[in-house]
């Protein structure tokens, strides 16, 4: 009963919050740099998040930031687990640098929010539209790497239940490689507190856990992927060993490539 009421109390601070938040950022964003309004949004954002550790108690910790690159030109793209809402909130608080999400264009008519993410510079594309989608995600993820922005994507496409795991598809991994970035992959238990497709918010603590980077020059997507998703699955079992009792345990991703042997030194005389 106390759950219910809590998650309520924070549904309506949602709400309650976000209709002038979102105002402003629409009358805003004719007269704001696409940085500025990024924020501006993420201001919004990062009082959500504490708003659930205020309200519902729901508490985070992260780990790995070092992993992270510190020099303003480099640019990557972040895969990370999905389990449930927290995190699509959480990371612009948690990222020092822009993030582009990749996302499907329904989240735009989502009332003061939706209007909100449609004047950002992401990527939101029609997923019944699968050809169009990726060359729109190359073409834009080509543009916002040049310019440092991180993209980041959920491969699993959407939300997983606690102690599962989806169809990690390769679209990250082929940005990756078109644009030789380097990949980070992320794990996250925030099911243990916000389950997915529920807003009754429990109490407790959610652990973040960045990967180090994964260089994409030379790889497949299909083999980056797997690497991927045997780092993040691998680390789930250590971040929510509860949620994972039983499972099988995760099978090696496949070895990178070797680096090419040097070229014979040349015969002297």
């Amino acid at each position: 009963m106390l759950v219910a009421l809590r998650s309520f109390l924070f549904v309506l601070y949602l709400i309650v919050t976000v209709v002038p938040w979102g105002s402003a950022v629409v009358l805003a964003s004719p007269f704001l740099s696409s940085t500025r309004l990024y924020w501006m949004c993420a201001g919004w954002l990062s009082i959500a998040i504490r708003g659930a550790r205020m309200i519902c108690g729901v508490r985070w910790r992260v780990r790995g930031m070092e992993h992270l690159p510190t020099d303003e030109q480099q640019s990557v793209i972040l895969l990370s687990k999905h389990q449930s809402t927290w995190e699509t909130f959480a990371y612009p608080m948690l990222m020092p640098r822009p993030l582009a999400y990749v996302f499907k264009r329904e989240l735009i008519y989502i009332p003061f929010f939706g209007w909100s993410m449609a004047r950002l510079d992401m990527i939101h594309i029609d997923r019944s539209k699968r050809s169009e989608a990726w060359n729109k995600v190359a073409a834009q993820g080509r543009r916002l790497a040049a310019q440092g922005t991180w993209v980041i994507m959920f491969p699993e496409g959407t939300r997983v239940a606690r102690g599962k795991a989806g169809e990690y598809k390769t679209g990250g991994t082929r940005l990756a490689i078109e644009t030789g970035q380097p990949v980070v992959p992320i794990a996250m238990s925030s099911a243990r507190c916000w389950p997915r497709k529920s807003f009754l918010l429990k109490p407790g603590v959610i652990d973040v856990s960045i990967g180090p980077q994964i260089a994409s020059a030379g790889r497949t997507p299909t083999d980056l992927m797997k690497e991927v998703q045997a780092w993040i699955e691998t680390e789930m079992r250590v971040l929510d060993p509860e949620a994972y009792a039983g499972a099988p345990a995760v099978a090696a991703p496949p070895a990178p490539p070797a680096p090419p042997a040097p070229p014979p030194a040349p015969a002297t005389a």
